[in-house]
C-alpha cells in the first residue's frame, strides 16, 4: 500500500473536516444527498429503547432542522413513541451510498410545539391525515380490510372539511449532544469528525477520529 491518493471524484470538493458548525456541515450533505440519491434523501434510521433497555431501530423521514435539532412526526401511541416519551432520547443515523457519506447524531428529544405540529400536519396530503387517525400504529391488525374499514370510516367522517391532527399525533425534535461526520476513504481510512457539547445552550467542541 504505497499510494493513499483518493481517485473518486466525489472526494475533491474541500476538506470537511475544517467545517466549524455541524449543522451547516449537515444542511450541505443534505443538499448533496438531495442531487445524489434515487428516493427520500432524508430518510433515516431512528434508534430508540424499550423499558428494559432492548434497542429498537427504524427507518423515518426527516422533516426539518435547524439549530435547534432534528424533527420529525410519528404517533405517540406507537412503540416508537412510547420508546420516546419513556426515555427522553434517542439516536438516528443518516447513510447515503451514493455519497459514501454516513452522519451519526444522539441526544434528548422534546416535543415540538403544538402550533409547530399542526403547520406540518395541514401540509400533508389529506389521506395522510386521514391515515393518522386510522391506523393505531404499531397494535395488532386483524386484516388489511379492517383498515381499510377504518379508513373509510375517517373520510366519512370528516367529509370535505377540515381534518384536525389527533392529539396522540405529532414530532419529536431530537436536539443533538453529538453529531459525528462520516465519509469513505480508500483502504477505510476513512475520515471521521465528531462534534459534542455537554448540553444544548453549550458551546460545540470538534475532533477528527481515527478510522
Amino acid at each position: 500500500m504505497t499510494d493513499l491518493k483518493d481517485p473518486r471524484e466525489e472526494l475533491k470538493k474541500g476538506d470537511f473536516t475544517e467545517v466549524k458548525n455541524p449543522f451547516d456541515l449537515f444542511g450541505k450533505w443534505l443538499e448533496d444527498a438531495k442531487a445524489s440519491e434515487p428516493n427520500d434523501p432524508n430518510a433515516v434510521s431512528l434508534a430508540t429503547v424499550d423499558e428494559t433497555g432492548l434497542p429498537n431501530v427504524r427507518m423515518v423521514l426527516l422533516k426539518d432542522f435547524d439549530e435547534r435539532g432534528f424533527v420529525f412526526y410519528t404517533n405517540f401511541e406507537s412503540a416508537k413513541g412510547r420508546e420516546l416519551l419513556s426515555a427522553g432520547k434517542a439516536a438516528m443515523c443518516f447513510h447515503w451510498k451514493s455519497l459514501r457519506r454516513q452522519i451519526r447524531i444522539r441526544g434528548p428529544v422534546t416535543e415540538v410545539p403544538a402550533q409547530e405540529a399542526d403547520a406540518y400536519y395541514r401540509s400533508r396530503p389529506r389521506g395522510s391525515r386521514i391515515g393518522a387517525w386510522a391506523s393505531k400504529q404499531s397494535r395488532p391488525l386483524e386484516s388489511r380490510f379492517a383498515l381499510e374499514k377504518e379508513v373509510a370510516r375517517y373520510a366519512a367522517k370528516f367529509g370535505v372539511g377540515d381534518i384536525p391532527r389527533p392529539e396522540y399525533w405529532s414530532g419529536m425534535r431530537l436536539v443533538p449532544t453529538s453529531i459525528e461526520f462520516w465519509h469513505d476513504r480508500p483502504f477505510r481510512l476513512h475520515d471521521r469528525v465528531l462534534f459534542t457539547r455537554t448540553a444544548p445552550d453549550e458551546p460545540w467542541s470538534k475532533d477528527r477520529l481515527y478510522p
